[in-house]
């Protein structure tokens, strides 16, 4: 039952792989210290509760990938990036998982 909850909320990782090898917009969406203690490389940090004020920042992208601790923020953040227009966004979860992903 965990995996149907987990499925409707984040890609299957070989499409999230893609996704992400493709150059997408990477988003880390924790807090500037979580951010500083380790992130996927490349990536940019705007916190969840900073998303709104930067809507700018995602016009455009053909891909945009959030993440975060656990994927709970991400998911969070994907929600308001969609009520707001931005499509192509996807929940990378944690971010080790987009880390790990990145690296194949």
């Amino acid at each position: 039952m965990f995996n149907l909850f987990k499925n409707l909320f984040t890609l299957d990782n070989s499409a999230l792989a893609e996704i992400i090898n493709s150059g997408a917009y990477l988003v880390d969406v924790r807090s500037p210290g979580e951010f500083s203690s380790g992130t996927v490389k490349g990536a940019v940090n705007i916190p969840l509760d900073a998303i709104p004020k930067h809507l700018g920042k995602f016009a455009g992208k053909k891909n945009t990938v959030v993440f975060c601790r656990s994927g709970n923020r991400s998911s969070q953040a994907k929600r308001i990036l969609e009520q707001n227009g931005i499509s192509n966004v996807s929940n990378g979860g944690a971010w080790q998982n987009v880390q790990q992903l990145l690296t194949k």
